[in-house]
């Protein structure tokens, strides 16, 4: 009996690469890849049950190599394709919230303050100025026992609707009247506070209806001329 030389060669271990190859694919194929192969492998083997119990075992040996590889540390090429592939696509866009219009704030025009024109009335508020005041006057300076307040209360009360009929404004008429009125109440203080000092005026007055006359014709100059 011949006895094996020690020193031949010994025949080569089966290579790892061996599950692979029988199922046709490369080792850094994904593991859809490798079932995909398996299926097709088994498609081929048809009912030949040798050939399809050969696909199954190179299969088991496959799954339980990467198995091995995943406990041990090492992550097969695939897989680290797959996380790159994971890097490199883009986030999933956001909602982004509609936005909302804008809307033109309103321009508010500043009120404008202006002196009102000095132009004589015409018309109808002339007559009116004119008869009103002239009435009015008449009681004052003619008529003692009229109330000098009620006849500067009838006045102020013209006065506001003359203006406003030129002005079309009641707020500012009403203004101008009141002013007016307060103005000339005060002109008349210092008149009758003249008059009671002992100036010699001349005039059948008391100092009420003194106090008044000033009062009287602002009034009716305004009525007359303020546009």
């Amino acid at each position: 009996m011949v006895m094996p030389d020690p020193s031949d060669p010994q025949p080569p271990a089966a290579e790892p690469l061996e599950p692979y190859q029988r199922l046709g694919i490369s080792p850094d194929a994904s593991f859809e890849e490798v079932q995909a192969a398996k299926q097709a492998r088994l498609d081929e083997a048809g009912e030949d049950t040798m050939a399809r119990s050969r696909i199954e075992a190179a299969y088991d040996t496959l799954l339980m190599e990467r198995l091995k590889q995943r406990q041990q540390g090492r992550v097969s090429t695939a897989a680290r394709t797959a996380s790159a592939r994971e890097q490199i696509a883009p986030p999933p866009p956001r909602l982004a919230m509609p936005a909302l219009p804008q809307l033109p704030l309103p321009k508010v025009a500043a009120p404008t303050l202006s002196m009102p024109g000095l132009e004589l009335a015409e018309g109808g508020v002339l007559n009116l100025a004119l008869g009103g005041f002239g009435v009015l006057l008449a009681l004052l300076l003619l008529v003692p026992s009229a109330s000098p307040e009620f006849l500067l209360a009838l006045a102020t009360a013209l006065t506001v609707v003359c203006l406003q009929r030129r002005r079309r404004r009641f707020l500012a008429a009403v203004g101008w009247g009141f002013g007016l009125l307060t103005l000339g109440l005060v002109l008349g203080g210092l008149v009758a506070g003249l008059a009671g000092s002992g100036l010699p005026l001349g005039l059948p007055l008391s100092l009420q209806q003194l106090q008044s006359l000033p009062a009287f014709v602002l009034l009716l100059l305004a009525a007359l001329f303020v546009a």
